[in-house]
Formats: C-alpha cells, structure tokens, sequence
C-alpha cells in the first residue's frame, strides 16, 4: 500500500460533538495509515491524504470502534490517479481576510485542497495533484483579481521520515514522541502532536508544571501586585487621600500565593494529561544512546525526542559565596520574614522585580551590578530612566562593580567589591542571588546521544529546534534563548511540527518581535531592536522620544516617570523597534510587537485611532514625534 498514489479523501462521520472527538477521529484514522487528517465535528466531515489502495472498510470500522458513525467516503478526482503535492504559491494584491477567502475558494475549484492563504504574507499553501497544471492554479487566482508569482512545491523530507517512525513505533518502539520536562515548553509539544494522534509520554523528574506556574511567573507576579498595593496605601501622590498600611503579613501572603499556583498547576497542567490522553512518567530522564533513554530502571524508545528541561539560576563564581546562605528568585518567593537589607548580586529583570517587590514592603535594598547601567540592553535614555525609578523608590544602585569576595558576619552577609576601581564593602542580612540562569542537562547525559552542547551547557539546536542528532530536538528556556514562557510554548509547538512532520515544510524559528516586559511600577517593556542595536546592523534608522509628561494618562496618575521610544527605518518608516517605561507598558507593549511584526510603518500608527487617556495613547504621540511637536497639540489632535 505504500507504494500506491497519495490522494485526498474525505468521509462523512457522525456523532461528533466536540473538539476531543475530533482529536478521537483523527487518532482512528492516523491508526489505519491516512496522513494529514482534519477532522471538523461542527461539519460531520474528515479529510485525509491515503494512497488508492487505502483500506476504507478498515478507516469505517476504526471510527466506529472510536464511538462515530463513518458514512460515505469520497476520493477527490477518483479517475485521477496522481500523487498529492503540497505547494506555496506568491500572491500579490491581497488586502484583507475577504481576499483570502477569495483566493481559498479559487485555488479549491481550480483542483487544490487544504489550501491556506495568508494576506499579511502574501501566500499561499495548498495541495494537488501532482499532474495538475501550475498554470491552472495561476489562472484561477488571476480570474480571482490578484497576481499570482512563483509557485513552488514545498518539501516533504520530514513527513517521509514521520511516516517510517509510525510504522516503528507501531512495532518495536514505546512512543512516537518522548518529551523530556512538564513545563510551558514541553505542554506546547505535547498537545501539538496528540492533536495529530502521535503518541505521547511526558517524563518530568519534579514538579509538574515547570518553572512559571510554579516559581516564576505566577508566584513572583501576585506577590509584586501584592507589594504595590502596600506600597500604595503608604504612599500615593494625591493631595486628599490619607491612606495607611500596616506591616505585610508575608506568611498569608505566600500561603495565598501558594494556592493560586497549586490551583493553575492542577487545571492548566495536571488536568490536561488525561485530556489528551499524555503518558506521565515520573523520573530523571538519561540518555543511554542515540536512540533510548532510560527513566530509573524503565528503558524507553521513542521516534523523536524533544528535550524541554527549562533552566534554573545560575550561580556566579564569586569567592566565598558557596559558604553563605543566599537567595534565589525561588526561595525569595518564600519568604516569610522581611529582611531589614537586602543585598542583590544582579540587576536583571529578575533582580529588578524582586528588589522592588521588597522594597515596597519595607525593605532597604541594595542593587549590584558589573555592567556600567541597569538594564543594558535598552537604549540610554530608557536605561536612564530605569535607573531614576530604581533610585527614587530609594534602592541604593550600585553599577561597574567588580566582586572580591563575600563572608558572613555574625547575622550579617556582608559583600567585598570594587566600585569604579574603589574598595567598597556591603552588610545586609540577607542576600539574593539574580545572575542569569543556566540550562538544566547535566543529568541527560546529552554527549551519549550524540547530542552537541553550547557554553552553558545547552543543546545546541538550528533554526528548526533540530540538534545534532536527527532524533532530538530541544525547546523554551533549556535552548538559552529569550526566557519567556510564551516563547517556551511556541517553541515546544514549533518543535512538535518538525520533529513528526506536522506542516508539509518544514518550520523556522521567528524571533524577530518578541516582547519582553520587566513588572515593576512603573513596567518595563520592549520589542524588537534598540536604535544601538539596528546600527550595528548597519540599517539606517529614526528614532522619537516621548517622555511620560506628554501622555495624559500619566498626568492623570500623577505618576510622569517613563518614557516612550519607537526606532523606525530611515527609508520606509517601518517601525523595528519600541521600548516602554509606564505603568501598564506590558499591555502597551503588545500593539508594538503588532507593528514590528506586520511591518507597520510611523504613518500607519498616526493614521490609527488612540484611545484617550490611555497609555496606549503613547505609541500614537511618539509616532508623532517623528515630525511634530506634541506639547503644542491639542488633546487628541494629531
């Protein structure tokens, strides 16, 4: 059957009633042989690839073990007995989703099917019989209004793999995929390739869920709001309100945290594994070889591997440190004493975050960094900015230090550094440790699978989350890219779609709009590149400046500390690049990474409609910027 002729096929079902019976469809159907199933249960339909010879009886009969009613089953030009191509076709003229629609309906009746159009990209992909002529397809889509360009047939070297690892894992092999980690990472992976009914076991060594929902992201997040509002109630910059707060309470508060990630960890993790039916083996995962891993006595093989191990603090090598007690951001979350004076070795947006999230509560702190600036890698006036709302919470900033040594001093740690070359010593009574973070291998044994590491330990991986073995591939925070949870799950899919062929090409990473937000009051955010970065690049750029006092909202908060900055192309206006210091800049942030990503230019955010009073309203003003004086405008004019 496998040498036979690939064609499109589709089979009337019913009982579907929902998207679980669709994976339960697909998962049917993937089990007789059909390939790129889509199963619909609001229309009662599947489609599939098959070769000629495909066993219907068999899929009817694998759907009705599955609990649906197979009916009717149709090829697609019956008479026709070419293979099916998959291919991406240019498109110029398309405007909007309409002109989509349009180009989908065209290509369909022209003879392709699964066709996906996509107006920003100007493409399309689609499949056909391969004796179907390409100038058909061009024809349609010029009879639909549009200009077709190059047409292309994407490869199908990683499907071809894909179909030889089922037929294995049917026979000799455990899984189809073996995800190493339970994090953001490893649930993206996961759930993409239940989706398209690989099996899946899921090996994590701790606690489910990994890093955000447990020790990061959540936990750190409600304490800080928790924070700010203390810190409010003691200070506020309106006249009338004479507002007081008493001493946090730091043990209900981290009991109530803890509640919260217990309560996230059980419905976005936990009860996801029975959902899509995911094998949970709990155990350190060690390679043995290219091809098996072993969980504790247990040997496991599997098609491909995604290696989804996270990262956790890294600790700097700084003299005597390894004989204090310290902090990391996952013991300071537990807290339960306020320290008097809290020491920072640090000042990432980890050290940021947490320095202030102390601060507010009442304690002194104190920031170290080697770099000259906080936050080096925004352009100066940002970094300046940071830096006046660190010191004006009255958190001592400490830059261009070097580290001598540190003991303990009685109750007290006390840090030996070098200031700008001068001999400075800091006591406090605890010490919280925020240098980076380092991947978590060392257990895997990686060499053994053939698997290369990078400087820090990390798997090395190109531009499709491939590493240097064929069989592995590796996402979200283990890899040392950007460490955001959101990138970890987009990731984990991405890595999915190419490790079992899911995409008829395969994909790359595109990491050129990614946000990134620091939650201190006022935030910090930013997307794509920094004016210093574009030069080096050697891309000729604009940039606008807006400090925080030409922003109604801000005025309104009677808060003015911040500032907006937008790096555009020289030429075209295209905007590549925004950085925020607001209140609120995380949910700012996510209309620039719009216009970074779909290449908005400056008119298109003057031309665009700004809520007042807003901070939001900010992005328009700093467009404006570019060519005007805002403080001599009007409110809302521009």
């Amino acid at each position: 059957m496998s040498g036979s002729k690939k064609k499109l096929f589709s089979m009337d079902i019913e009982g579907m009633t929902c998207t679980s019976c669709e994976h339960h469809v697909q998962d049917a159907l993937q089990s007789v042989g059909a390939t790129d199933v889509h199963a619909d249960y609001k229309k009662g339909l599947a489609t599939f690839i098959a070769p000629l010879d495909f066993p219907v009886d068999k899929a009817q009969e694998a759907v009705a073990q599955a609990g649906y009613q197979a009916k009717d089953v149709k090829i697609q030009d019956p008479d026709d007995s070419s293979e099916m191509v998959p291919y991406h076709m240019d498109i110029q003229g398309m405007t909007c989703t309409d002109c989509e629609v349009h180009i989908t309906k065209a290509l369909t009746k022209a003879g392709a099917s699964d066709v996906s159009a996509n107006f920003r990209r100007g493409e399309a992909t689609f499949w056909a019989p391969e004796t179907l002529s390409l100038d058909t397809l061009r024809q349609a889509v010029s009879e639909a209004g549009y200009k077709p360009k190059e047409v292309r047939p994407l490869s199908r070297t990683v499907n071809a793999e894909v179909t030889d690892i089922k037929h294995k894992t049917r026979g000799d092999q455990d899984y189809d995929l073996i995800v190493i980690g339970s994090g953001s990472a490893a649930f993206g992976a996961a759930i993409e390739a239940r989706g398209a009914g690989f099996s899946v076991a899921m090996i994590e060594r701790g606690t489910l869920g990994g890093t955000c929902v447990n020790i990061g992201c959540v936990p750190s997040k409600t304490l800080l709001r928790a924070s700010d509002l203390h810190h409010w109630a003691q200070q506020n910059s309106f006249q009338g309100l004479h507002t007081t707060a008493n001493p946090a309470d730091l043990k209900t508060l981290v009991e109530q945290k803890d509640e919260l990630v217990q309560e996230l960890r059980q419905k976005k993790y936990a009860d996801l594994l029975p959902e899509y039916e995911i094998d949970l083996i709990e155990g350190e995962a060690t390679f043995l070889d290219e091809h098996r891993l072993a969980v504790g006595d247990r040997v496991l093989t599997a098609g491909r591997y995604i290696i989804a191990t996270g990262a956790r603090p890294r600790i700097p090598d700084i003299a005597g440190l390894d004989s204090v007690p310290y902090l990391t951001s996952t013991s300071a979350l537990n807290l339960t004493t306020r320290p008097k004076h809290l020491l920072v070795i640090g000042s990432g947006y980890i050290a940021l975050e947490l320095g202030e999230l102390f601060r507010h509560f009442g304690s002194e702190v104190t920031l170290m960094q080697r770099s000259p600036a906080l936050m080096p890698a925004y352009d100066a006036e940002v970094r300046d900015i940071i830096q006046d709302v660190m010191v004006s919470e009255g958190i001592t900033v400490l830059t261009g230090v070097q580290y001598d040594h540190v003991e303990k001093q009685g109750e007290s740690i006390a840090v030996h550094l070098h200031v700008n070359g001068k001999a400075h010593t800091v006591i406090g009574d605890a010490l919280l440790v925020a240098a980076g973070r380092v991947p978590n291998t060392e257990a895997l044994n990686l060499p053994a699978a053939g698997v290369e590491q990078g400087a820090h330990g990390e798997p090395k991986t190109d531009e499709t989350l491939r590493t240097t073995n064929p069989a592995i591939f590796a996402a979200g925070d283990v890899t040392m890219g950007p460490q955001f949870v959101y990138v970890a799950a987009y990731e984990g899919k991405i890595a999915a779609q190419n490790a079992l062929g899911l995409k008829p090409a395969v994909q790359t990473l595109k990491l050129d709009a990614v946000p990134a937000v620091t939650f201190t009051q006022p935030s910090i955010a930013s997307v794509g590149m920094t004016e210093d970065q574009a030069k080096k690049k050697g891309i000729a750029v604009k940039s606008a400046v807006l400090p925080l006092e030409a922003v109604t909202r801000a005025l309104a908060n009677r808060d003015t500390r911040g500032v907006f900055k937008l790096v555009a192309e020289e030429a075209s206006g295209r905007i590549v690049g925004a950085q925020v210091v607001s209140e609120n800049a995380g949910d700012v942030i996510y209309a620039a990474t719009l216009a970074v990503k779909f290449g908005l230019t400056i008119d298109d955010l003057t031309d665009s409609l700004a809520p007042y009073l807003t901070m939001a309203e900010g992005l328009k003003l700093t467009a404006l910027t570019f060519d005007k004086d805002v403080s001599k405008l009007s409110c809302c004019a521009g």
